[in-house]
């Protein structure tokens, strides 16, 4: 007996051993942080998977028997009324008021629905079922006048909204009558804008008052679509157009019934959050319950508490706006402090006054902050934690060693995406680890791929080859139940790329990521670029074939070539486009500049021009985009004509070695 306890020690030590000896363990130096990150995962999903059964078990009469998101709110509400959840300038709202406000809303557009508070029928909403009715529901007239047509069950509305309380409880109380919410960029208008409603089928739009100057010219289109237009403010001089907050306002906030938003499967669609793929315009992706459930486990997994106060200043019709930090935040029950704008000068003041101890970023935003000239109010903060995506290496560092002592928690993910990395460690230019305990948790694969045909190499078998470290592979995970890929309303043609099968045995399916990442020996994961013709700039995908066709429209222009290029301390690449003149026009900047402002969003107008006799082209006529990327826009270095998009003067203008300089130095803004 006692040899045996002798070796007990030993037994237990041989699948380590076993582990380490096929290189599946985890560095050793990095264990006890992939054990730790393990074991929150492992809690964090059986949190949700018990709030899925909750939600499932709970009354259908009541405000718990409903969606995720619904139940969520209604328990907080119950659990910590009083406790603030949303900070928004110098309102403050409690997790009780957040009930109260979504459900007036949820009646509101209940009542746009006709729904007349009972049951009927088989007393259960599918929002699936609904979403194919909702054309037949959209024209009515009551006595020979026409009226604003009720809302179908599972009808999509869209919000056109700034980040704020409105969007909120909008949002909410569209998820609690049983509706699919549209976001749609603020930016967007004419064409880009009209693509978007038609793709996702939306019934009716609500708008800020403060776009509706900007939306006018596009109202006559909006109505001949059949759209029902709200506002969330005052009566407009314009027809047609109702305050849907006075008329939320005039609703009871007691909660509406739980089966109203019930969903028949967790894989039907609740939401649509607009993304910029590689081709065209912004595609519709399809958000499900699961994935809204499941992105209230993000903040635990980043260990954020109930006490913590997140700071939140990105747009909410993104994934990391909305998804992330909104329902993140309802996941732990803590209080977010939101802003419409961010602003570099007011963060550190804010942060004092509101007791922040968590911000979520994008890297633009860190860098804008250390950009910045010392302040007081930048000293004895309580930020112990910064989350999020696209920080730069060098800007990682002088952003700790300023700001610090302070965590860094670098991640990754996709909105229509079905897999996520995090860098709990902290190791400075890294996007998450891939070591063989987070990889069971969180399947990921990275396989080789080629460049030059955009497709990932096989072997003779016809299965993927998988990278080794310290080379560059495209980053895929497998498609399941629990990780799905619901892909994009419209045509199936959409997603077409983004499944690969048969990529490691027969039969297999894996999501293309479009992005190509490097594991280092130390199983560390950095992003590498991304695939195809799309960039990043200001935490924005911007589709080079959009931006062309946009420029393409000018009749002085024959021929347009939009690629990204590297700009010395800012993330991301810029976009610049090479230009043919068609004979014999000459360059109009004026009517150029004037054109983008108009129809590009922001982040997509080109920042710098290039002016050519003929753009350059491959053997097989295919733009020159890497090379012409590469050649940069030196003006020391390059001959052509270059211009460079000056916003202080709202003007493209000469980039001269002055302005060059200027541009390098910091002191001219982009």
């Amino acid at each position: 007996m006692a040899a045996l306890l002798l070796l007990l020690p030993l037994l237990l030590l041989l699948p380590l051993l076993l582990l380490l000896k096929l290189d599946l363990w985890p560095q050793p130096r990095w264990l006890l942080a992939d054990l730790a990150f393990a074991v929150r995962a492992l809690r964090c999903k059986k949190a949700l998977r018990d709030r899925a059964l909750a939600a499932a078990a709970a009354d259908p009469e009541s405000p718990e028997g409903g969606c995720s998101l619904a139940w969520r709110l209604a328990h907080l509400a119950r659990e910590r009324p009083a406790h603030t959840f949303l900070v928004h300038g110098a309102r403050r709202f409690s997790y009780a008021d957040a009930e109260r406000e979504s459900n007036r809303a949820a009646r509101a557009f209940l009542h746009a629905r006709g729904w007349a508070g009972d049951r009927g029928g088989s007393g259960t909403s599918s929002t699936e079922e609904g979403a194919r009715a909702a054309p037949a529901a959209r024209d009515s007239a009551a006595g020979g006048e026409t009226t604003a047509p009720p809302l179908a069950p599972g009808a999509t509305v869209a919000l056109l909204l700034p980040a704020g309380p409105e969007f909120l409880w909008l949002w909410f109380g569209l998820a609690k009558a049983g509706l699919r919410t549209a976001f749609v960029p603020t930016a967007l208008r004419r064409g880009p804008l009209l693509h978007c409603l038609r793709s996702c089928e939306a019934s009716a739009m609500v708008l800020a008052p403060e776009f509706l100057e900007s939306l006018e010219p596009d109202l006559p289109a909006l109505r001949a679509m059949g759209l029902h237009l709200w506002a969330t403010g005052p009566a407009t001089h314009l027809a047609g157009i109702s305050n849907l907050m006075s008329e939320a306002a005039a609703q009871a906030d007691e909660p509406v019934p739980g089966y109203l938003s019930a969903p028949q499967s967790v894989m039907d669609t609740c939401l649509y959050i607009f993304t910029s793929g590689t081709t065209g315009l912004p595609k519709a992706a399809r958000i499900s319950h699961l994935k809204v459930l499941q992105c209230q486990g993000f903040y635990q997994l980043c260990g954020v508490h109930q006490k913590d106060v997140i700071y939140l200043a990105l747009p909410l019709y993104h994934m990391s706006g909305s998804l992330l930090g909104i329902v993140g935040c309802l996941g732990i029950g803590a209080t977010v402090v939101l802003k419409a704008r961010f602003s570099a000068s007011q963060f550190w003041e804010d942060c004092q006054k509101h007791g922040v101890t968590v911000f979520q970023y994008i890297g633009e935003l860190c860098r804008y902050l250390v950009n910045q000239p010392p302040s007081q109010a930048e000293r004895g903060h309580k930020v112990r934690l910064a989350v999020g995506s696209g920080l730069r290496p060098d800007t990682w560092e002088r952003f700790v060693r300023r700001f610090g002592p302070l965590q860094i928690l670098e991640t990754y993910g996709m909105t229509e995406g079905n897999v996520a990395t995090f860098n709990y460690t902290g190791q400075p230019g890294a996007v998450g680890r891939a070591s063989w305990l987070y990889k069971h948790v969180f399947p990921f694969s990275l396989i080789r791929y080629d460049v030059m045909t955009g497709e990932p190499i096989r072997n003779a078998q016809g299965h993927c080859v998988a990278t080794s470290p310290g080379e560059p592979g495209l980053l895929v995970a497998p498609v399941s139940q629990q990780s799905p890929f619901l892909g994009y309303a419209g045509a199936p043609e959409l997603a077409e790329g983004k499944l690969l099968k048969d990529v490691f045995c027969p039969g297999d399916v894996f999501f293309n990521t479009g992005d190509l990442l490097v594991c280092d020996k130390q199983d560390f994961l950095h992003f590498h670029d991304r695939t195809g013709d799309t960039f990043r700039w200001k935490g924005e995908n911007v589709a080079t074939t959009e931006v062309a066709e946009v420029l393409e429209a000018l009749d002085f222009l024959q021929e347009v070539n939009i690629y990204g290029v590297t700009v010395p301390g800012h993330e991301g690449r810029a976009g610049m486009a090479a230009l043919a003149l068609r004979p014999p026009q000459a360059l109009d900047l004026v009517q150029l500049h004037a054109h983008v402002s108009e129809n590009l969003p922001p982040y997509a107008r080109p920042r710098f021009l290039r002016l050519q006799e003929s753009l350059a082209t491959t053997e097989t006529f295919k733009q020159q985009k890497v090379r012409m990327a590469n050649e940069g826009f030196d003006p020391s270095a390059l001959s052509d004509p270059l211009y460079v998009l000056d916003q202080d003067a709202g003007a493209y203008l000469p980039l001269t070695p002055a302005r060059y300089s200027a541009l390098l130095s910091g002191d001219l803004r982009i």
